[in-house]
């Protein structure tokens, strides 16, 4: 198993869930592949869209139904800064995942996070879990706990 994996399965255990986490046969690196892998709409995926922050040089993480897409703007009144692109160094030395397989929780440093209102109108929500082929499944709440995220609208 992965170190990534793995850190998002002590996740998950930490905050007393089941860590199921599904191997899947193709790769879920977007909304679209992991909707189809996982058998659900798209809107049940949550995606973890990562911004730089301009004033703290940290991610921030939006947690975003599959369909929707992030608003920079309003990310950025949320966020209380300006947002600008996290590079793929900056994504693996903050979280500890690679794109195309950031999961929302499991990252290697506390991470500010804002959850969609949408991924709330799902009882169930499939997230990435540390690989371009890994996903679970779990409640919309227990997502909204475990990530320690703040609902926010920040989407187009």
């Amino acid at each position: 198993m992965s170190k990534s994996m793995a850190r998002v399965k002590a996740a998950l255990e930490a905050a007393g869930l089941p860590s199921r986490v599904l191997e899947m046969g193709a790769e879920t690196r977007t909304a679209e592949q992991a909707a189809e892998a996982a058998g659900c709409a798209l809107d049940q995926i949550a995606k973890s869209i990562i911004f730089r922050g301009e004033a703290s040089g940290h991610v921030v993480l939006f947690l975003t139904a599959g369909g929707n897409r992030v608003d920079p703007a309003k990310a950025s009144i949320v966020a209380g800064q300006a947002l600008g692109k996290a590079d793929a160094d900056l994504v693996r030395r903050e979280t500890g995942f690679a794109i195309g397989g950031v999961a929302p929780i499991g990252h290697l440093s506390p991470i500010r996070a804002y959850f969609d209102p949408r991924l709330m109108e799902f009882d169930t929500v499939w997230a990435a879990a540390g690989t371009p082929r890994h996903i679970f499944a779990i409640a919309s709440a227990d997502l909204l706990r475990a990530s320690g995220a703040m609902v926010a609208d920040f989407t187009l």
